[in-house]
């Protein structure tokens, strides 16, 4: 089962994106292509799939985090419930 991403904003300088995770809902391997930024709307834990492993992340709702571009990984929801978060891409 995927995660749904709504997009809510995409012009010519940014995308903004809001995915929606039920419980063990993915996004699929995907490299991000620009710098991002997620706002997380839930607070819980995500599994992350990389090439160098799987490790889980607490994220915390309001609690925003960066990260480059190039990022490799496959997000899940390692919750028994909705995850959301908004993700920001910079053009």
């Amino acid at each position: 089962m995927h995660a749904i991403p709504t997009v809510q904003i995409d012009n010519e300088r940014t995308t903004v994106t809001e995915w929606r995770f039920a419980p063990g809902a993915d996004t699929g391997f995907h490299t991000h292509a620009m710098d991002y930024i997620v706002v997380p709307m839930t607070t819980g834990v995500l599994r992350l799939e990389e090439p160098s492993g799987v490790r889980e992340v607490q994220l915390t709702a309001g609690l925003s985090y960066t990260r480059p571009a190039g990022v490799v990984h496959n997000v899940i929801n390692a919750n028994s419930y909705e995850f959301v978060f908004v993700e920001i891409e910079l053009k």
